[in-house]
């Protein structure tokens, strides 16, 4: 045994959990952060007041909240998975009768210090209860039809709760994280197969029943499918917020404009700059190359949780990791897809750098239950 090793374990107990945090995923956290307030300290024209300090506020509390989860054991998490996943089952009910509208939708509940938009914490208790029952199930009835249709079913309720707020971009979130993890904890690739098949025959229906009584999407829906399809069908309606997000990358350059210089988001001409689109002002004024710092921060994230996975014997911890690692991703790959015009406008943020308080704060929790997995993970003695 090492001078260290025997330091480490001679430190009581709550203070052997500080040392094994996963410091470097911390420091990650706390880079992605401070991107975030830099940019939203530029869009609002060089004060803090507007968005910054709000922001660095809530990543506080944010990285209160982490740590707290984290000093509690994975098994508390892994007992209230159901409970967790079937409170926000009832918030997003409730959201459906009694919640605030704002931009069209009808997503959000009024606590007074804060809008808690319940889809963003079902898309962590959906991970904690799928990660939860495939740790209960037995390897061997994994594919097996019965124990499959029980978490598609999990996945398809809040979706389809979701869905009808209407909120599409978290609606798909959900589906396909859910997917994700049932695809780690090694549910077979034909089930996954007949899904696929599924999801071409569910868009041609939604392309079919465009104007008939049974309308699959809203009329909006519509609208910012043909947008991705062809932006210049209506560049100064439906396609101006695409068209000038992508006016804005492409004037970035190689190296950007220099910071608070750039003119897409300081003359106004960016939609949404402080949340769906800030990517593209950190693109414009910084270039390809702050572009790619953001990304490999971004990956550099994935790839910590992926590691700490790996190295967990416990199922539902590694299982937990992975979910989170996945709906991480998911939310920066369809936010960078959707400004790039690769993928439809659907209002995901950016994740730790959109303007925004309850998905920071469901995340950096989120982030605090993979904390709680790597700290609690069966260790050699």
């Amino acid at each position: 045994m090492s001078y260290l090793e025997y330091n480490v374990k001679t430190i009581p107990t709550g203070w052997r959990k500080i040392f094994h945090l996963n410091w470097a995923l911390v420091i990650l956290l706390v880079a992605v952060s401070s991107v975030g307030f830099l940019m939203l300290y530029s869009v609002a024209g060089g004060t803090l007041d507007r968005w910054a300090e709000p922001q660095m506020e809530r990543f506080a509390l944010g990285l209160f909240v982490m740590f707290a989860v984290a000093m509690v054991p994975i098994w508390f998490w892994r007992n209230v998975a159901a409970l967790a996943y079937g409170v926000s089952i009832l918030l997003l009910i409730f959201v459906e009768f009694f919640g605030i509208i704002g931009m069209g939708a009808q997503r959000w509940i009024d606590l007074g210090f804060i809008r808690l938009q319940p889809s963003e914490l079902t898309k962590i208790t959906l991970v904690m209860v799928l990660a939860a029952y495939y740790d209960w199930l037995d390897v061997k009835k994994v594919s097996r039809p019965l124990w499959v249709l029980i978490p598609v079913l999990v996945i398809l309720v809040p979706t389809a709760l979701t869905l009808i707020q209407p909120d599409l971009g978290t609606a798909i979130l959900l589906l396909v994280g859910g997917a994700i993890v049932m695809f780690c904890a090694g549910v077979s690739w034909w089930y996954f197969g007949v899904v696929i098949a599924a999801g071409v025959g569910l868009v041609s229906a939604v392309f079919s029943s465009r104007g008939t009584p049974w309308q699959l999407l809203q009329d909006y829906q519509y609208r910012r499918i043909d947008t991705f399809l062809d932006p210049s069908q209506d560049p100064l309606g439906a396609g101006y917020h695409i068209t000038q997000s992508k006016i804005a990358l492409g004037s970035g350059g190689f190296t950007g404009r220099g910071f608070m210089q750039g003119t897409q988001s300081r003359l106004n001409f960016l939609p949404e700059k402080h949340t769906d689109f800030i990517f593209t002002t950190l693109a414009e004024e910084f270039g390809f190359i702050g572009a790619m710092s953001l990304l490999t921060l971004y990956g550099l994230i994935i790839l910590f949780c992926i590691i700490s996975a790996i190295q967990n014997t416990d199922r539902f911890g590694s299982l937990l990791t992975l979910g989170i690692a996945a709906a991480f991703f998911l939310y920066f790959a369809i936010n960078m897809s959707m400004v790039m015009g690769l993928a439809p406008v659907v209002g995901v943020p950016l994740p730790l750098v959109s303007y925004g308080g309850s998905a920071m704060l469901v995340l950096m929790g989120a982030f605090g239950l993979v904390q709680s997995a790597h700290i609690h993970r069966p260790r050699s003695r």
